[in-house]
C-alpha cells in the first residue's frame, strides 16, 4: 500500500516540477497570447461583419422603400377605409333589386357589430400577437424570409394583421423583396397612427372570404356572414366564427359554394380549417375545453343558407341595363368635373376610355346606391306575358359557326321581341322587355338591337315635317299611284305593301292604311329640307349621311337602324306637345354617405309647334280607329285616346307597332335576330305582334291603371281651325269640287289654311262604254252623255309630273269619285257607222246584242216599224233590254262620234194576241 503511494507522489512531484520549470511555464504563457489573440480577432471580425452586414441590410431595405412616399394620415385614412364596397340596385319606389354584377360583393361593418368569436378566431388564426406587436413581428418575417431565400417547403408567411391591410388596401399582391419591404415601413407607420381596434376593423372588412349562395365573390365578415349563414357578422355561432375565420387563407379552396352558388361536392378542405382555427383559439385560451370539443364536432353544413338566385339570374336584361347607363353617368360626370364635355368625349376616344374606366371602378368600389324608374311589378307583369305569348311565330332554321370549332351547324332561331313603356311627360322608362329567352340571347332588343323602322318612320320623317314646314296638313291629297320616284331604277318604285294603288288620297288617309307612295311622293318635296335633322332632335343616334338624302328613309329604310327605345322615345314627342323629352332608366345614384352625387334632370327639346303635335296626333289617331291597327281597341282591357302607327321592315324583316296616350308610350318590335320574313300562313305577323302589344299593355294597366289609362284626352291646342277644302287639290272648294260632291273639312294650323280656290277640276260632258267613261266629243248627242268633272291636265302635271301615263289611276275607286275623269280619258271617232244589231222580244221585253264596235255610247229604240218614232234612248253601259207595249219596234246602235246604225231586224210586240 504504501509502495502505490510512493509511486504517486513521485509521479505527483515529477509533473508539478514539470509545471513550474521555467520553460514550461514560458512555452505556456506563449500559448495562451496565440489564442487570445485569435479570438480577439475572431469577435472583431464577428462584430465590424454583423455591423457590415446590418448597415448593408439597412442599406438595401432603404433602396427598396426609397420610391414610397411618405404617406400622411388623412391619406393612410382614406385609403384604409375605401372599402370595394358593391353598389345596390333599386327599383322604382326605392324598391331592393338587388347587388350590382360585381367580381366582389362586400357589406361594410363596425368592429361593435361583429361577434367576439369571429375577432377571436380572427387574431388566433391570422395573428396571435397583434396587441402586442408595433406592425410587425420580427422573428415571423426573418423566419419568412429565410424561408423564401432558401425556398423551403414549409412556407409559414410572416404578415401581421396590418401587413395584410397595407397589402389589400394600399399595395398590391406582387410576390417581391420591395413589395414586402414597403409593406413593412407602411405597417410600422400604420401603427402609429391607428389603434388596434380601427386596424381590426377595417381588416374585417377587406379579407377575402370566398363566395357566397349565390355564387358571387365575397370579401368582408358581414358579407361572408350573410352569404355563407345568412345571417349578421354580429349573430355567428363559435363554430360559424371559425369556419368564416379560416377562409382567408385559401379563400376558394375552403369555400362552401361553386361558382353557380351550390353547395359543394367535396366540403372536407373547409371543415378541417375550421377544426384547425377551433384548435388555435384553444390553445390562445379564448374558448375552454368543452366549447373546443362541442365546436369541433359540430355539424356546419346545417348552418349553410340555401342557394340564393342572383338579381342577374332574375333579371338579367335589367341588371345589364342599369351598370351600362350607371357607368354612362358616372363617365360624363367626373368628366365634366375636370372641365370636359359631352363633346369632348365623343370626339377623343381615348379621353372617354379613361372616364368611363374610372366611372366603371368607381361603380364596382364605392357602394353607391343606383335608383332607377323601372317600375317592378309592370316589369315583372310584362315578362310574364312575354314568357306566356303563343303566337310569335314558327322558329327557323339558321347556319352558324362554332366560335370555338369553326364547324356550321343549323340552329333554330326563335322568333324575338322588344318592347319598352315610357311614361311621356319625364321620360322615366317604367318597363321594357329584352327579349325570349336571355340564356338563348343576351342582346337587350329593347335599347341595343338596331333595326329597319319600316313605316313608323312616316309620322317622325314625313307627315310631322311636312306639317311643321307648311307643305302639308291632314287634308293634303297625295297621288297613290305607280310612280318612279327613284330615278336610278328601271321600274316603278316605291310599292305599296299589297302592291295596289288607291289614286289620289289625304295624308290622313295615306298614313291610316301606310302607303308607302304618298309618303315618298311628300318626302320627295321637303327632302332638302333635311326633316332628318328632327329625327336628330328626338334622339336617333345611328344616323349616316345617307339618310338625311335617301327617299327610302322615309319608309324606315335606314343605312343602319333604330332601336325600340330610341323610336319609342320620338313618338312621345307628339304626346309632349312636340317637346322631346330623352328616356331614362337611372334616376339618382347616392353614395355611401346619403349624398346624391348624380340626378337626372328632364331637359325639354323642341322639336314640333304644338299645333303639329296636334295634327300629326289626330292622324294617328285613324291608324288605331280605321287604319293598320284597327283591331288593337278590341283587344284592350280599357280605353283611352290612343294615337300610333304600325310598321314593316323590307322583306317584312321587322314588325312594328308604337301607339300612345296623353301619359304613356308602349312601343313594340318583332323578328328574328339573323334576317328572315315573318310571314306564315295563319295568323298575320302584324297582328302578332299588335296583340302582343295590348297583352303587354293590359298587364301594365293592371298594376297602374291611373298611369296606363288617362281619363283626359289630347287637347286641341289655340291655333287650329277646322276648314272645308276640295278633296282633290286641297285648296279652298270651286263650285266645279262641290257639284262634284267633293268637299271635305278637316283640321289646319291656322297659319297654314288654304287661300287659293280649287281650279283641279274642269266641268264637263262624259260617256260610258262598258266599264269605262270617256270625255264626250262636240259631235256626240247629248241624250247620251252625262255631266262630269274633269281633272284639269295642269292640276295633274302638278301632282305626278308630266312623265306619268297612267292618269286614269289617280281617279279613286270610290263612290263619290265615279263622275271625275281624267282630260286623257278619250276615245277618238273610227270613221265608220256601227255594226246594226240583232233584236228579239220575250214577252214585253226588248233585248239586243252589242256590235262589235268599242266606241258605241247608247242605243235608240223605235216603234212603228221603219222611219217609225224613237221611243227610248239607252246608255251603253245600262242593261241592252228595254219594256215596251204592243206594236212593231226597231234598235240602233250610236257611236261616240254620233253616227248611227242600220236599223235592226223589226219585232212584234202583242200583235198575234190582238188578232
Amino acid at each position: 500500500m504504501k509502495e502505490k503511494w510512493q509511486i504517486w507522489k513521485e509521479k505527483a512531484d515529477s509533473l508539478l516540477n514539470f509545471i513550474t520549470h521555467k520553460k514550461t511555464v514560458k512555452g505556456a504563457r506563449i500559448t495562451y497570447q496565440v489564442f487570445w489573440n485569435l479570438f480577439l480577432l475572431l469577435l472583431t471580425v464577428v462584430i465590424l461583419g454583423g455591423a457590415f452586414a446590418t448597415g448593408v441590410g439597412a442599406g438595401y431595405f432603404a433602396s427598396l422603400v426609397k420610391d414610397e412616399p411618405v404617406r400622411s394620415y388623412e391619406g393612410m385614412k382614406k385609403d384604409i377605409y375605401n372599402y370595394t364596397e358593391t353598389s345596390d340596385l333599386y327599383f322604382a319606389d326605392n324598391v331592393y333589386l338587388g347587388k350590382l354584377r360585381s367580381d366582389l360583393v362586400r357589406d361594410e361593418v363596425k368592429l361593435n357589430q361583429v361577434s367576439d368569436n369571429v375577432i377571436n378566431a380572427v387574431i388566433a388564426t391570422e395573428d396571435e400577437y397583434f396587441y402586442e406587436h408595433k406592425g410587425v413581428v420580427p422573428k415571423a418575417v426573418f423566419r419568412a424570409l429565410f424561408q423564401e431565400v432558401t425556398n423551403s417547403p414549409i412556407q409559414s408567411g410572416g404578415s401581421t394583421l396590418t401587413q395584410q391591410l397595407i397589402k389589400n388596401q394600399i399595395l398590391t399582391n406582387e410576390v417581391s423583396f420591395q413589395r414586402k419591404a414597403n409593406e413593412i415601413l407602411l405597417a410600422l407607420r400604420l401603427e402609429k397612427f391607428f389603434d388596434k381596434k380601427e386596424i381590426l376593423e377595417a381588416y374585417l372588412n377587406v379579407a377575402t372570404l370566398g363566395r357566397n349562395s349565390s355564387g358571387q365573390n365575397i370579401a368582408g365578415v358581414q358579407a361572408a356572414a350573410k352569404g355563407i349563414f345568412g345571417k349578421n357578422a354580429s349573430e355567428l355561432t363559435l363554430p360559424e366564427a371559425a369556419f368564416i375565420a379560416g377562409l382567408p387563407q385559401s379563400p376558394f379552396g375552403y369555400t362552401p359554394f361553386t361558382r353557380e352558388g351550390t353547395v359543394k361536392n367535396n366540403l372536407e378542405p373547409g371543415i378541417t380549417r375550421m377544426k384547425t382555427v377551433l384548435k388555435r383559439m384553444y390553445d390562445g385560451g379564448y374558448i375552454n375545453e368543452k366549447q373546443y370539443a362541442e365546436a369541433s364536432a359540430y355539424d356546419i353544413t346545417k348552418d349553410f343558407t340555401p342557394s340564393v338566385p342572383n338579381p342577374l339570374d332574375n333579371y338579367p336584361w335589367l341588371t345589364f341595363e342599369i351598370e351600362k347607363r350607371a357607368i354612362d353617368v358616372l363617365t360624363t360626370g367626373l368628366a365634366k368635373k375636370d372641365g370636359h364635355t359631352e363633346k369632348d368625349l365623343k370626339q377623343d376616344e381615348n379621353l372617354y376610355y379613361k372616364y368611363k374606366t374610372m366611372a366603371s371602378h368607381d361603380l364596382r368600389q364605392n357602394g353607391y346606391q343606383i335608383h332607377t324608374t323601372i317600375n317592378k311589378d309592370i316589369y315583372d307583369a310584362m315578362q310574364v306575358v312575354k314568357d306566356n305569348y303563343k303566337y310569335y311565330g314558327p322558329d327557323k332554321p339558321e347556319e352558324k359557326e362554332d366560335p370555338e370549332t369553326g364547324e356550321k351547324k343549323t340552329v333554330m332561331e326563335p322568333v324575338e321581341v322588344g318592347a319598352e313603356l315610357i311614361e311621356n311627360s319625364t321620360g322615366k322608362i317604367i318597363s321594357f322587355v329584352g327579349g325570349r329567352d336571355y340564356n338563348k340571347q343576351q342582346l337587350n332588343h329593347a335599347t341595343s338591337a338596331v333595326r329597319q323602322n319600316g313605316s313608323t318612320m312616316k309620322p317622325l320623317l314625313v307627315y310631322g315635317p311636312a306639317i311643321e314646314l307648311g307643305k302639308a296638313a291632314p287634308g293634303t291629297p297625295l297621288p297613290d299611284v305607280e310612280l318612279r320616284l327613284d330615278k336610278s331604277k328601271s321600274t316603278p318604285w316605291p310599292h305599296n305593301y299589297d302592291k295596289r294603288y288607291s289614286g289620289l288620297v289625304s295624308a290622313r288617309y295615306a298614313l291610316a292604311k301606310s302607303y308607302n307612295v304618298p309618303a315618298v311622293k311628300l318626302y320627295s318635296e321637303i327632302v332638302d329640307q333635311r326633316p332628318a335633322q328632327y329625327l336628330e332632335k328626338m334622339g336617333f343616334t345611328s344616323l349616316t349621311k345617307g339618310d338625311y338624302t335617301n327617299l327610302a328613309t322615309s319608309i324606315g329604310s335606314l343605312d343602319n337602324g333604330v332601336t325600340v327605345e330610341e323610336n319609342t322615345n320620338a313618338f312621345s314627342t307628339f304626346a309632349n306637345s312636340g317637346k322631346f323629352i330623352d328616356a331614362y332608366l337611372i334616376d339618382k345614384i347616392v353614395d355611401k354617405d346619403g349624398k346624391i352625387i348624380y340626378q337626372h334632370e328632364v331637359k325639354p327639346v323642341d322639336v314640333f309647334k304644338p299645333q303639329t303635335a296636334f295634327l300629326t296626333i289626330d292622324m294617328m289617331r285613324d291608324v288605331i280607329n280605321m287604319g293598320t291597327a284597327a283591331g288593337v281597341k278590341s283587344k284592350l282591357n280599357f280605353s283611352a285616346d290612343w294615337a300610333g302607327k304600325t310598321g314593316t321592315g323590307n322583306n317584312y324583316f321587322d314588325s312594328w307597332f308604337v301607339a300612345f296616350n296623353p301619359n304613356v308610350t308602349l312601343g313594340i318590335w318583332t323578328g328574328y335576330d339573323t334576317q328572315k320574313s315573318l310571314k306564315t300562313s295563319g295568323m298575320s305577323y302584324s297582328q302578332r305582334t299588335n296583340n302582343l302589344w295590348a297583352e303587354l299593355m293590359n298587364a301594365a294597366y293592371k298594376i297602374k291603371p291611373d298611369l296606363v289609362a288617362p281619363k283626359e284626352s289630347f287637347q286641341m291646342p289655340e291655333g287650329i281651325v277646322k276648314t272645308s277644302y276640295c278633296a282633290v287639290s286641297g285648296l279652298l272648294p270651286s263650285a266645279a269640287c262641290s257639284k262634284a260632291g267633293l268637299v271635305e273639312s278637316d283640321y289646319f294650323n291656322a297659319k297654314d289654311v288654304p287661300t287659293k280656290v280649287d281650279d283641279s277640276l274642269i266641268e264637263g260632258n262624259y260617256v260610258t262604254i262598258g266599264d269605262s267613261k270617256y270625255l264626250a266629243l262636240d259631235s256626240t248627242p247629248k241624250e247620251f252623255t252625262q255631266y262630269g268633272t274633269i281633272l284639269n291636265p295642269d292640276f295633274i302635271n302638278r301632282m305626278v309630273g308630266n312623265d306619268f301615263k297612267n292618269i286614269s289611276q289617280l281617279i279613286p275607286n270610290r263612290g263619290r269619285w265615279d263622275n271625275v275623269l281624267v282630260s286623257s280619258a278619250k276615245m277618238a271617232d273610227n270613221g265608220k257607222k256601227p255594226d246594226s244589231v240583232t233584236l228579239t222580244a220575250s214577252g214585253n221585253t226588248l233585248t239586243w246584242s252589242a256590235p262589235a264596235d268599242n266606241d258605241i255610247v247608247g242605243y235608240r229604240v223605235y216603234q212603228g216599224g221603219f222611219f217609225g218614232a224613237k221611243i227610248a234612248s239607252i246608255n251603253s253601259g245600262s242593261s241592252l233590254s228595254y219594256n215596251v207595249g204592243n206594236g212593231s219596234f226597231y234598235v240602233t246602235a250610236v257611236d261616240i262620234a254620233g253616227n248611227e246604225s242600220a236599223p235592226s231586224n223589226v219585232v212584234e210586240v202583242g200583235v198575234l194576241t190582238q188578232q
